[in-house]
């Protein structure tokens, strides 16, 4: 566990909840269909910027640092107007946003983390503070417009670079880098990779894509024996070729007909043994008797008489 007492400047909190606004309310002006008031705009922007914040001071049972100050609220509200006026100019400059965009998840993820190492969290757990710190006001913004959660899409990598930020300043401060410089090098980590995710935008696999990798084929089946003395009867009495029971002959039908044998296969099967008439059940006519012929020859005296 890190024993360095980690403090966090005021400025730097004031700034994070400042940019985050800012860019909470260019988000939400692009919606114009909602047709969002004053008001409206206001309050997304603040949700955006105090939402990290909010967060990470609930998970650290802590008074939440907005309502500390007399500064935060008042930053959130200029900010989030300020998008929203500026809305015409910064929607030309979509560099510009993406950029706040980046820095603001490095700066929260930043805070949370440095946040929790100041108060005794292990390394693990103030690496998922950060990581929900920075990502916690993008979640309420998404709620409160009422949009699917960005977070939980297909999408340029938003809580990965979150994630590698936070990692990189946890490794720094292990290994003895003074807190600043390793603040400096998370932040730098988590801009890169979130710019470099939206240039070449790079994603997590989706699970579609999963489904698609080819799986290795199935084993074919064997035979199954009968498991019970009852089963192998029943099998037997069904003749089943499938499970390798030797069909039972049954006694010839009343026709006197000798049951035949056909020819089986080459493959070495055991030939099937069928009757050669139905059982009907009736009995065959037999042809009428006729007298020999020799018997027509004979003189009338000769003959027999019946």
């Amino acid at each position: 566990m890190i024993s360095a007492a980690f403090v966090i400047p005021f400025w730097a909190d004031i700034l994070a909840i400042g940019i985050g606004a800012l860019q909470g309310a260019l988000f939400a002006a692009q919606y114009r269909d909602r047709r969002l008031d004053l008001l409206g705009v206001a309050i997304v922007g603040i949700a955006s910027g105090f939402g990290g914040g909010l967060i990470r001071d609930i998970l650290l049972s802590e008074v939440p640092a907005a309502m500390q100050s007399n500064w935060y609220l008042p930053v959130a509200v200029a900010a989030a107007l300020l998008g929203m006026l500026l809305e015409r100019v910064f929607s030309r400059l979509n560099a510009l946003i993406t950029a706040l965009d980046a820095l603001t998840i490095g700066l929260f993820g930043v805070i949370g983390t440095t946040k929790a190492l100041s108060l005794g969290v292990p390394e693990v757990p103030a690496v998922f503070v950060g990581v929900v710190s920075a990502v916690g006001g993008s979640i309420l913004r998404d709620i409160l417009l009422n949009t699917p959660i960005a977070l939980m899409h297909v999408g340029s990598l938003y809580a990965v670079a979150a994630l590698f930020g936070c990692v990189t300043l946890v490794g720094l401060a292990i290994a003895g880098v003074p807190v600043i410089v390793a603040a400096i090098a998370s932040v730098v980590v988590t801009f890169g990779v979130r710019i470099l995710a939206v240039l070449f935008n790079w994603s997590l696999p989706e699970q579609r894509r999963l489904e698609r990798i080819p799986r290795l084929p199935r084993i074919p089946r064997i035979a199954r024996f009968p498991r019970s003395s009852k089963d192998r009867n029943a099998a037997a009495r069904a003749g089943s070729p499938r499970t390798g029971a030797i069909p039972r002959v049954g006694p010839s039908t009343q026709t006197g007909s000798i049951a035949r044998v056909s020819a089986g296969p080459t493959t070495g099967s055991i030939p099937r043994v069928t009757n050669a008439q139905p059982r009907t059940g009736s009995i065959p006519k037999q042809a009428p008797a006729t007298r020999p012929a020799s018997t027509a020859r004979l003189p009338r005296g000769l003959r027999r008489k019946p």
